[in-house]
């Protein structure tokens, strides 16, 4: 458990997926207890390491910032140990549903051949998809906290992008983003079948704010805090606008499916989760480029495909 500033307290996660850890906050609360800031992935073993931090601390209350695996996936184990109410965003609680209580529903197999993914591809991914699944243990009935809100002196912001119904904590300076604002990596921006149209505009958006409010510290869900959050806003910002650039310049004047750009961009093989993941990516900045006027979408036989504009 690492100490930070404000009596804050950090709690890192070993992960198996992608990247290797996530980290978790204890954040005090006004009333001498403790707040639990994300809860890892239930992995065994999670909920013995659970149950020893917070021996003998009071949780009031637990709050996910959003429904990917790694951060709401021991929120039910936390509850069922501290017996404190886990907040989530109503929207975000809906994805929760879609993705972890409707298996195969995310990663729907005609999404997935709509958009050119090979079905050994697909049969992989739903594979690995199930036994995540198993893994997930979210709060089948968390109370709603809403953008514009507070949690007990903290300001709830809405920073979607990475996910649609993402939130993070902003008092005094200090922003607990989640996977809004990352150090030395760039949070994934995907397009999923559930996923608003523009989660690349809304990612900007959200990186806008966050260099408006010019938080003095950042305590992200991965990596360091960061402590020029409007320099790594742009730095963040710097890096799509590139990957703009490159994914405009893998079409030409016949369509090719999101997966088969993605292959162009993120070369080289991958496992199945990251194919899936660097599809979701490629297909989030084609359709940026699309409402730009860069791109024509078009579908033919059972499949979209994208083109430069002429």
């Amino acid at each position: 458990m690492s100490a930070l500033p404000y009596g804050i307290r950090r709690l890192t996660f070993a992960l198996p997926i992608g990247i290797d850890h996530v980290h978790c906050y204890l954040v005090p609360t006004t009333n001498g207890g403790w707040m639990v800031v994300d809860t890892a992935l239930g992995l065994p073993g999670a909920r013995e390491r659970w149950a020893a931090e917070l021996a003998g601390l009071h949780v009031e209350r637990i709050l996910v910032t959003h429904y990917h695996p790694d951060h709401v996936g021991g929120a039910a184990d936390v509850a069922e140990l501290t017996e404190a109410p886990v907040l989530e965003s109503r929207l975000d609680h809906e994805h929760a549903l879609d993705a972890w209580g409707n298996p195969g529903s995310r990663f729907s197999v005609p999404y997935m051949r709509i958009h050119g993914y090979p079905d050994p591809m697909i049969e992989a991914i739903e594979r690995g998809h199930e036994a995540l699944t198993e893994l997930v243990h979210y709060a089948r009935e968390p109370t709603y906290v809403e953008p514009g809100g507070s949690v007990d002196g903290w300001d709830v912001l809405a920073v979607p992008g990475h996910a649609d119904g993402h939130l993070a904590l902003l008092r005094d300076g200090v922003l607990i983003s989640g996977d809004a604002l990352l150090a030395g990596i760039t949070p994934n921006i995907s397009l999923w079948p559930h996923s608003r149209r523009d989660t690349l505009r809304a990612f900007f958006d959200t990186l806008e704010l966050i260099a408006e409010l010019r938080p003095r510290l950042v305590l992200p869900g991965h990596n360091e805090p960061i402590a020029d959050a409007a320099a790594r806003a742009a730095e963040t910002r710097e890096h799509h606008e590139l990957r703009l650039e490159e994914t405009l310049a893998a079409l030409a004047e016949e369509p090719r499916s999101a997966y088969d750009v993605s292959l162009t961009l993120f070369a080289g093989e991958l496992p199945p989760p990251l194919r899936r993941m660097a599809a979701g990516e490629t297909l989030a900045h084609l359709e940026y480029l699309v409402d730009e006027g860069a791109v024509a979408r078009s579908e033919a036989a059972g499949r979209i495909g994208y083109a430069r504009s002429r």
